[in-house]
Formats: structure tokens, sequence, C-alpha cells
């Protein structure tokens, strides 16, 4: 059987269904996600994105070096990133799965870029 894993924004107008075990959980500590989410880093969890489905009013946000950020565009909930460095995947951030709890980080993204109080996963 596969697993299928759900989750959505705060305000439940935007949800998604996310098949399979995921590629990776990380944690990200680049300034750019510092800035979307206003959190010190951030944990994402990469899909394929043919495994990820949506239903709602998802908006996505595209920079001009083709970062595409999801959204839920009544309650601004960030969820999604996909981007040309990782054309065929769909990342999810981990606060928005209905259940987190078994999804536990593995690596570091842009550790140079970290907070110098920001813990790395311990290896």
């Amino acid at each position: 059987m596969t697993e299928i894993r759900t989750g959505g924004c705060r305000c439940g107008a935007v949800r998604f269904a996310a098949q399979g075990a995921p590629k990776f959980v990380a944690n990200c500590h680049c300034r750019d996600c510092r800035r979307a989410t206003g959190a010190a880093f951030s944990t994402w969890v990469g899909y394929e994105s043919g495994l990820v489905s949506w239903t709602g009013d998802r908006a996505v946000h595209e920079t001009p070096d083709a970062v595409r950020r999801g959204f839920c565009a009544l309650c601004g909930t960030p969820l999604s990133y996909s981007g040309r460095q990782w054309a065929a995947e769909t990342h999810l951030l981990i606060g928005t799965f209905d259940d987190p709890s078994g999804l536990i980080p593995t690596a570091d993204a842009f550790a140079d870029e970290r907070l110098p109080w920001a813990p790395l996963v311990r290896r």
C-alpha cells in the first residue's frame, strides 16, 4: 500500500496529498527561505512533483530566477517551493503536514548561510 501524507494551510482552503516516501527531509538555512517563511530555517519535505496533488486556491509567486513559492491565497500560509535547481521536485514545508511527527530531518541545505546559533542535524 502506498503511503499518502496529507496537509494544508492554516485556514483549510488549500490541501495537498503526497504519495510515497519523501525523497528527503532537510533543514534549509538559506536567506531566501528565512525571508519567505519568517523562520530561522525551514524544514522541507521533498517529493517528485507528479506525486503531489493540490485542492483549493493555492497561489504561486514566481521570482525572476524561476523559483516558485506556493501559498494559500486566503490566509497566506507558505506551503511549497519548486525551482530550476530541483526542477522535477516539489518541496513542502513540514509544518503544513497533518501529521509531521514521522518526518525527521536528516540533512542541512545551505548550512554556510545558517544563523550562528541555529542547530545542524546531528548525523
